[in-house]
């Protein structure tokens, strides 16, 4: 094994992830048509719905029983990051804020001292089958942003920097740059609260897709940074001189840089990198504090409030078929991308 690779992994649900991260799952459905309320025209038998986790199924109900996804739910004191490279999610949360996003888009939410939302996974085509892929991944927030005021930030997919790179064979690699810089590729801005917002912190989110044989060298970021690649989709892949079977992943060194080999099938990984917030983590489900008795206060607030209420007519709230990718934000501003 090389120096620069201190750990392989295996590819568990959720993925092992490093401070400043708490959770990465990589959600890969393939959905059949949609019926006239958005969920599957397929018979729902046999699956435990409100728990429909089992990963041997082609595809999966998650929390929902009607349409596929996560009804309304809390959380406190950390970010969610919500990577699209297939399908779409329909966003709802207790800010008013909303939005159908996919297809390359991010959303990125900075819950801070509390906020509900639903993410649901609308079959659109009644067509055509659904496939959905998604990352979710949380960041950590440090204690000093620990209850800052709640954020809804959209980063669209005409937006991400993509940054293409041919070996000398002239083989293609391509990294989606959603956090940090890359070759002075600078992603956008991530919410103000965010500790990916201190770019001296070097948060990066990359997904890097390899074409069959390609070869590409990860570049060294900073010493002491925490670096997690994972291999996800293709067959075998190197790194470093270490092979790795799909569905493995590697802790590196972060100030060495790196050659990525595909296999014969190409290769894909993301990328999650930061500096360590170095802080006591206390989870309990959607909370994430530095202490128990954080915990227990982020509880009795949601049981006061409920984080400001729902705003909504369903706590699986999915919009109108028809409307195309938007975002809809809590000061009433509306983007429209079609």
């Amino acid at each position: 094994m090389s120096q620069a690779v201190k750990q392989v992994i295996n590819l568990g649900f959720p993925w092992q992830t490093a401070d400043p991260f708490l959770f990465c799952v990589h959600h890969l459905d393939n959905y059949p048509q949609g019926n006239a309320a958005m969920g599957p025209q397929a018979s729902l038998a046999g699956r435990q719905i409100g728990q429909d986790f089992d990963w041997n199924r082609p595809w999966r109900m998650y929390h929902g029983d009607t349409v596929p996804g996560f009804p309304a739910h809390p959380h406190r004191g950390f970010e969610t990051i919500t990577v699209v490279t297939k399908g779409y999610v329909d966003h709802a949360d207790s800010l008013g804020a909303a939005g159908r996003y996919g297809q390359g888009d991010t959303q990125w939410m900075t819950a801070g001292r509390g906020v509900q939302h639903s993410e649901m996974f609308p079959l659109l085509s009644e067509q055509d089958e659904n496939h959905m892929e998604l990352f979710q991944i949380w960041l950590n927030l440090p204690a000093k942003s620990k209850k800052v005021e709640p954020h809804f930030g959209m980063i669209w997919g005409d937006e991400t920097p993509i940054v293409e790179q041919q070996d000398d064979a002239g083989r293609t690699t391509k990294i989606r740059v959603v956090a940090g810089l890359l070759h002075g590729h600078q992603a956008p801005p991530p919410p103000p609260d965010s500790w990916a917002a201190d770019e001296t912190n070097e948060v990066a989110v990359w997904t890097i897709h390899m074409e069959p044989g390609a070869r590409w060298t990860l570049p060294a970021g900073s010493a002491d940074l925490n670096r997690m690649l994972y291999f996800y989709r293709g067959d075998v892949a190197v790194v470093e001189n270490t092979e790795l079977a799909v569905r493995q992943g590697v802790q590196l060194l972060s100030n060495a840089s790196v050659e990525l080999v595909a296999g014969d099938a190409g290769a894909d990984f993301l990328m999650l990198q930061g500096k360590p917030i170095a802080e006591p983590v206390v989870q309990y489900g959607p909370f994430v504090m530095n202490s128990e008795a954080e915990i227990h206060e982020a509880f009795s607030d949601f049981r006061r409030d409920e984080f400001g209420g729902w705003p909504w007519p369903r706590h699986d709230q999915v919009h109108d078929r028809p409307r195309g990718r938007f975002a809809k934000h809590a000061d009433g501003r509306v983007e429209e991308r079609g």
